[in-house]
């Protein structure tokens, strides 16, 4: 029978005490297969003669995840080319540091950006060699606990995706009344490391994966001022391995404790993004309060107004209430027209492109500026544009496309200003005679552009 790990600070060991976890939950490291003779004192001595056995070619494959998913440079100003420039020397000395236990993160640099809902959201930008270091530890630690996590976990999981997430919340809509969308304030800031080290030590002996995981918790934030912050809670919203950390938190913290006391409650969790759904308003009750205790106890907090209850109401469930729809990860479920197999009419409720994710796309269009770009021609704005097109159909598109092909159109109205104001043909007529001659040029050859590949042609507004 496996063991339980007590996420409130008193359990079975007193206040904030970590149990010896041996291997209670079977989930070994890919490299505990590695781990050499214990030495006396504890440490771990090998021919190499370092105090930890970390095979060279695992760091090499750390780097070229890193250099694989690129990013910026952190604290030390150094970027991923500069790193390549000097790869060799640069991946020993990781190696090196991190088999002596002698490595010691430097600071990670805090970034701010906007958020979608207002306010701002802090980034923790590690260094390129710490985020090497990190994905060595992610590689060692995520075999072990990756087959313990719960099905219905979706957020930074090998074979897992937010559309898996989206598509199951719109099947058990259909079948659950009632939502709880759940906000968990601060997430990634709040974290108690008390409690992230001791779901981490059930998953792995390797004393070195533990050692490295405490200190990346604790490294201080380099502020835009240079100021340095130290941490005592939370882990920074960009590291390499803190992914991995919050999610084996809420399985202990919440995905297993949902399965232990609420088994009829399903719900999605991808991250800190949380839908549960139950049958009643009285249920959803209930439950929100019971969750908004648990999380307290494991020293978290919901926002007191982004966590609601939300009736999916629709055709055929007509109720009033103050809530009938949710955002989830970028989509808007609500009561939506569509047509079932039989080609009738019918209201669901459906996830759809949300007026966030909207407003965001029509702000890089606009950013392009692609009415001051009347010297490019439109080979150089397909290059300028089609990355972005082909993401955003790609996520966007998947679910209620319709939605998102008409939030694309806003493209095809700049560049029929881009084309009214390059062609001097076109400038003593109408916007509407400019729309018409594109329109015409997108049918002759829709490989132009990615847009117009997908079928979101021009189109005349009458």
């Amino acid at each position: 029978m496996r063991n339980r790990v007590p996420m409130h600070r008193e359990g079975a060991d007193g206040p904030g005490v970590a149990r010896n976890s041996g291997n209670a939950e079977g989930a070994k490291g890919s490299d505990d297969r590695a781990a050499a003779q214990r030495q006396p004192g504890g440490e771990e001595r090998h021919a190499s003669g370092k105090a930890f056995d970390i095979p060279k070619q695992l760091v090499v494959e750390a780097y070229r995840r890193v250099k694989a998913n690129r990013g910026a440079a952190g604290v030390d100003g150094e970027t991923l080319r500069q790193f390549e420039a000097d790869r060799r020397n640069q991946l020993y000395k990781i190696w090196n540091r991190l088999s002596s236990g002698a490595y010691f993160p430097p600071p990670v640099r805090l970034v701010e950006i906007e958020k979608a809902g207002g306010g701002r959201r802090p980034l923790g930008i590690p260094t390129v060699a710490d985020r090497v270091a990190q994905a060595v530890v992610k590689l060692v630690l995520e075999p072990g606990v990756e087959s313990h996590f719960h099905v219905d976990s979706y957020g930074y999981r090998p074979g897992q995706s937010a559309h898996r997430a989206v598509a199951q919340a719109r099947r058990r809509c259909w079948t659950y009344d009632w939502v709880i969308d759940l906000d968990i304030k601060g997430f990634f800031d709040n974290l108690p490391h008390d409690l992230v080290e001791r779901a981490v030590a059930r998953h792995t002996t390797l004393s070195w994966v533990r050692l490295y995981v405490a200190r990346w918790l604790r490294a201080p934030v380099q502020r835009p001022d240079g100021t340095l912050a130290q941490r005592t809670k939370g882990t920074p919203q960009g590291g390499v391995i803190s992914p991995l950390l919050a999610n084996l938190f809420l399985h202990y913290a919440l995905d297993r404790w949902l399965q232990r006391e609420y088994p009829i409650v399903p719900f999605e969790r991808y991250a800190d993004d949380v839908i549960l759904h139950c049958r009643s308003e009285a249920e959803a009750q209930r439950v929100l309060g019971a969750v908004r205790e648990r999380l307290a106890a494991c020293g978290l907090e919901l926002h007191p107004t982004k966590t609601r209850i939300v009736y999916c109401k629709d055709g055929r469930r007509r109720r009033r209430y103050p809530h009938v729809s949710f955002d989830f990860l970028g989509y808007t479920f609500r009561a939506r027209p569509a047509k079932d197999r039989q080609g009738k009419t019918f209201v669901g409720f459906l996830p759809a492109i949300s007026r966030r994710s909207a407003q965001r796309i029509r702000q890089q269009i606009a950013d392009w500026r692609l009415t001051s770009r009347t010297s490019q021609s439109l080979s150089e704005l397909a290059t300028l544009t089609d990355a972005a097109v082909r993401g955003w159909l790609h996520y966007y598109g998947r679910f209620y496309g319709s939605q998102c092909q008409a939030v694309l159109q806003s493209l095809n109205h700049a560049l029929t200003r881009w084309a009214h104001r390059k062609y001097k043909g076109l400038r003593r007529r109408s916007h509407t005679a400019a729309r018409a001659w594109l329109g015409r040029v997108a049918r002759r050859d829709r490989t132009a552009l990615a847009l117009w590949q997908s079928g979101v042609l021009p189109y005349a507004r009458l």
